[in-house]
């Protein structure tokens, strides 16, 4: 089945005007103004998209997929990702993290949940480990995981600064930093490494010493949650002048973490470099609240729709949505080393969000396949009502 949109805003993500989109066989096969009309013979779709803006999916790097939680016991863990909210979400691709709990869950079921959503139609990646060093695999080797297991890009959420990691050493994360380094060389992949920021006092201190101290270049370090305490989101504005690039969370308003759309205006607006800044949702995490001896007083559950809010606020403050929306997309795509996602572009695949010009979703497509239409999931999972 061809798909040809008509006369959307296209966003790609930078401006491109009114332009007409041809998907074909699951990627985008033309793009431009005033397309010719496709044979009444050929099996096609057509889909008038005047007033709305075309963007690419939306690509969320920290999803807990298998569940996050558990930090105050097995009742409190998180129950796994659904299809539903990750497309309601507008986000076609996603790569699921493990988290604190490296016990109880493990890379098997995470791999598992990763190749399940495969199957139910959008695009799924995981990391190996967890908070923890020894890092827990799925084969015993981090390279090995990479490398022979084709869903892992990289390590993580591999905990810094925060009372529930496992204290690493600057020497513990040399050896997991070259470990996935040589195995994204020798598999092709990202090779990233993906940090779980805490409010500690030590913030960046261990990457800044692993900058200092190895050969291993900047692009492998993503530190995640940059903005949960804003004495750490002002230092990350320090570490990218090295070329590390940082990954916001999206967390739910409670009035005091700064959100993540106040964040990426404020990094605009001082000149910071929009190129090394991501934004992901913490989708099924949980968003604990300790008290001073380490113990869990409340919780949240991330929701991958805060993703979405945050472009709306974002919108809704009259941020140019071009220089924005890399943050959620090809920045992403570009850590990630995704080079056929994040962009809409001939060649690049079908992985296509609408939206109102007010931030609303439309429709989704995936891999060229119609999975959101007029707001509603067309395609919710098995253990989902349509909705």
């Amino acid at each position: 089945m061809l798909t040809l949109l008509r006369n959307a805003s296209v966003y790609a993500p930078e401006f491109v005007g009114e332009s007409d989109v041809l998907i074909a066989d699951g990627r985008i096969a033309a793009i431009g103004e005033g397309l010719p009309a496709l044979p009444s013979g050929v099996p096609h779709e057509n889909h008038d998209l005047s007033g709305h803006l075309l963007i690419p999916g939306l690509i969320d790097a920290h999803v807990h997929l298998s569940g996050g939680g558990g930090e105050a016991g097995p009742s409190t863990r998180v129950p796994p990702m659904g299809l539903s909210p990750l497309l309601k979400a507008g986000i076609t691709s996603c790569v699921g993290v493990l988290g604190t709990d490296g016990t109880t869950r493990t890379i098997r079921d995470l791999v598992a949940c990763t190749l399940g959503l495969r199957e139910l139609g959008i695009s799924a990646w995981c990391y190996t480990g967890s908070y923890r060093i020894p890092v827990p695999t799925l084969t015993g080797s981090v390279r090995d995981d990479v490398v022979f297991v084709d869903p892992i890009l990289g390590v993580g959420e591999l905990a810094l600064s925060d009372h529930r990691s496992s204290q690493p050493t600057l020497d513990e994360l040399l050896r997991v930093a070259s470990d996935v380094y040589v195995a994204g060389m020798l598999s092709g992949k990202a090779g990233v490494l993906h940090c779980h920021m805490g409010s500690g006092d030590r913030g960046f201190e261990l990457i800044e010493q692993a900058l200092d101290t190895a050969e291993i270049p900047a692009r492998v370090y993503h530190p995640t949650h940059i903005n949960r305490e804003r004495w750490l989101f002002d230092a990350a504005k320090t570490l990218v002048k090295r070329g590390v690039t940082v990954d916001l969370t999206a967390f739910p308003d409670d009035g005091e973490t700064l959100m993540a759309a106040d964040a990426i205006a404020q990094w605009r607006a001082q000149g910071h470099p929009m190129g090394q800044l991501t934004c992901s949702s913490d989708g099924a995490g949980c968003l604990p609240t300790f008290d001073a001896d380490g113990r869990l007083i409340e919780m949240d559950i991330g929701d991958p729709i805060t993703l979405l809010q945050t472009i709306g606020r974002l919108i809704e403050r009259s941020e140019p949505l071009e220089e924005i929306l890399p943050v959620f997309t090809s920045n992403v795509a570009r850590v990630l080393a995704l080079p056929r996602k994040g962009r809409v572009a001939v060649g690049a695949d079908a992985d296509l969000a609408v939206l109102t010009p007010q931030g609303e979703l439309r429709h989704v497509w995936a891999g060229g396949q119609l999975m959101v239409q007029d707001g509603s999931v067309c395609t919710p999972g098995p253990f989902e009502r349509a909705s």
